[in-house]
């Protein structure tokens, strides 16, 4: 074969004509039938996300795991599971969709019609997956790309209908009111893992301290404290107008000062430890000392008239007091905590009884009862300098300034995330927090830091896991609710759904909105229907799930997942610690009570010249046609090999290419 290349030819050519040679005799189809079966090498392919084209880290993923497999190949053991798989759902497909078709948000979709974007995002689906094919024959990575598992498909959705059913059987799927971190933009909750990949360092925000005056209401230290305020401090003005209560830390020192550092004496409470560098140290003399406990129950004036939520009753005696609670930090602020349970504090709105109210709606914008204050119905962000200057004006305002903090944003549309409390859907993964600990010390993790630092950590600070979605191009959740009494019913197969409504579902198609009009009478009450919630799941549970759903698992293949249910080998980049690592994880803890993987290579990023990480909203991005182009696949190969450990971070530019082929595969090929 060697004697009819033409010598002269560019190493991209010489490629290619290689390749034109293994497709002629079908060496991949053989490559990848070939081995001994009693003998497997169990692999899993995570799947990429669908929404753009691929760049140079997809490359850097998929050569090394080439250079793992083929290593099992050569030593004869058979590879099962190197099967192309395509992420096809969730917020980022969605996003590419809004984009192209000019949309703003929820609104805009619901005008278009469901069918019609579900229709554009599956269409957008495929527009990329070929990019990845290509890039993937490419390259010689050897994976069977004829038959990918797909997430979208009626099979994979089933298999995951069946997780969460067998989840709730056990008491693992559950709905409560919890604070979620919502994106406004794309109005919908994300999933702690989503969020991690979002927080910004050093966002520019509003730093607030505010006099919330004293109000007498028959308390022992009412006398002592008249005329006084209590000083708090807060980084989100536009959580005030939602404000029900100050909490203290029980067993904390407080003093009452007299403090002379304003334009008159003034009376202030705030933690004892805090008032130097809060107030000036020459600025008070101390009138009186407080236990924290000795606070609770005090009364204050409230800042702004507040809002519950529509049709929900509110017991105003217990709002706009005093609470203690050893969460309060004395390391900053005053020692004092503005309470909004509706942003951040539901727990201890639920612990001292306090009532939920609200300031900014799911869309991020201020309440039209606010409107009359003079900061209108404007973005949260963008209400926050009209709010101070509301509580300036009416001389409730100590301080202001400037705070450097990490802030997060969503991971897809960098919206500032809400925290918001609502209603959603959550896997109860905290229930078997010491199992998923357990199983994390029988994998083996390269680098082996991550084990017990960023993978391990993030196990031992585990939340449950927010699954609902408010979207549309997703898999729906299977859960119908009766609208009258409440009974829930969770759906685990195309069959159980068949055998509730009673109709022929064989041409069904698992998606919103079709899905959502399956129903059936309430088998609890008298004239009540089962309804569909209209959640869809969390994209990163399909991805998690996949070694399940891709063998449509348990309805087919019971043999190959009893073989290749769990992995000897994954390999994906370190920012995916949090995202299908940790999905991996937990489904299978939660759900076989075992591992997901035995060996995992965490990729380092690929860097630019400058060492920043490469992205195409910096510009600093890498076309990688362009560097196959120039200087070939194989020169691509060995750079990702030869430059620095896979786990290592490098930084990348199309000349470095240039010289692992000056340097290495010239001089080998003159060899």
């Amino acid at each position: 074969m060697f004697k009819e290349i033409d010598t002269k030819r560019a190493f991209p050519a010489l490629e290619e004509s290689v390749a034109g040679w293994w497709q002629e005799r079908d060496v991949v189809k053989k490559v990848l039938e070939s081995g001994d079966r009693a003998r497997p090498f169990i692999f899993f392919e995570g799947p990429p996300t669908a929404n753009g084209r691929p760049g140079v880290h997809h490359i850097e993923a998929r050569v090394i795991k080439d250079a793992v497999i083929r290593y099992h190949r050569m030593r004869g053991q058979y590879v099962v599971g190197a099967r192309g798989g395509w992420d096809t759902h969730g917020l980022p497909v969605e996003l590419e969709v809004e984009k192209a078709l000019g949309f703003k948000g929820k609104p805009d979709i619901e005008r278009y019609g469901i069918v019609e974007f579900n229709t554009a995002c599956k269409e957008s689906v495929w527009r990329y997956v070929q990019d990845y094919e290509r890039l993937t024959n490419r390259i010689a990575y050897w994976i069977d790309l004829a038959h990918p598992y797909i997430t979208y498909e009626n099979d994979y959705i089933e298999s995951l209908w069946w997780i969460l059913k067998t989840l709730w059987q056990r008491d693992l799927l559950f709905r409560d009111y919890k604070v979620t971190m919502h994106c406004p933009r794309c109005g919908t909750s994300l999933s702690d893992h989503e969020v991690s990949q979002g927080f910004q360092d050093n966002v520019d925000d509003p730093s607030v301290w505010l006099r919330f005056r004293h109000r007498p209401a028959n308390h022992p230290l009412d006398a002592t404290l008249a005329g006084a305020a209590f000083l708090a401090w807060t980084t989100t003005p536009w959580t005030l107008p939602a404000n029900v209560a100050l909490a203290v830390k029980p067993g904390a020192a407080y003093a009452l000062v007299e403090y002379s550092g304003g334009e008159q004496p003034e009376r202030l409470l705030l933690g004892e430890a805090l008032a130097n560098q809060v107030l000036g140290e020459d600025n008070y003399t101390v009138l009186a000392h407080f236990d924290g406990s000795a606070l609770r129950g005090l009364r204050y004036t409230r800042l702004f008239d507040g809002v519950p939520a529509p049709g929900e009753s509110v017991d105003w005696e217990q709002a706009y007091r005093v609470v203690a609670d050893d969460f309060v930090s004395l390391e900053d602020g005053t020692g004092i905590v503005h309470i909004a349970p509706a942003y951040g504090d539901l727990e201890v709105g639920r612990t001292h009884g306090l009532p939920t109210l609200f300031s900014v709606d799911l869309a991020g914008v201020t309440l039209p009862a606010f409107d009359g204050l003079g900061f209108g119905q404007l973005f949260f962000k963008d209400a926050d300098p009209l709010i101070t200057r509301n509580l300036q004006e009416r001389g409730l305002l100590f301080r202001s300034g400037r705070v450097l903090h990490n802030y997060p944003f969503c991971w897809r549309c960098r919206a500032p995330l809400l925290y918001y409390a609502k209603l959603s859907w959550y896997i109860r993964t905290t229930a078997r927090k010491e199992a998923l600990l357990a199983h994390n010390e029988q994998i083996n993790w390269v680098p082996e830091h991550i084990k017990h630092g960023r993978f391990g950590n993030w196990l031992e600070n585990n939340i449950d896991w927010a699954l609902s979605r408010e979207r549309y191009w997703g898999t729906p959740l299977p859960i119908w609710v009766c609208a009258s009494c409440g009974t829930v019913d969770v759906v685990g197969s195309l069959a159980e759904l068949r055998e509730r409504c009673g109709q022929d579902l064989h041409d069904l198609d698992l998606h919103r909105p079709f899905v959502d009009q399956v129903t059936w009478p309430c088998p609890a009450c008298t004239g009540g229907s089962m309804q569909r919630i209209p959640d869809v799941a969390d994209c990163w549970f399909d991805s998690g799930a996949m070694p399940i759903a891709q063998w449509h698992y348990p309805f087919e293949n019971r043999e190959m997942f009893d073989l290749a249910g769990q992995a000897d080998f994954i390999s994906e980049g370190i920012d995916q610690t949090r995202g299908l690592f940790y999905t991996l994880h937990a489904l299978s803890t939660l759900l076989f009570d075992r591992p997901a993987y035995k060996n995992v290579i965490c990729l380092g990023l690929i860097l630019d010249a400058k060492g920043e990480k490469m992205s195409t909203s910096r510009g600093n991005a890498v076309d990688p046609w362009l560097l196959l182009n120039t200087y070939g696949s194989d020169a691509t190969r060995w750079y990702m090999y030869a430059s620095a450990p896979p786990y290592n971070p490098r930084n990348f530019t199309v000349d470095y290419v240039g010289e692992v082929l000056r340097q290495f595969l010239l001089t080998l090929w003159h060899a």
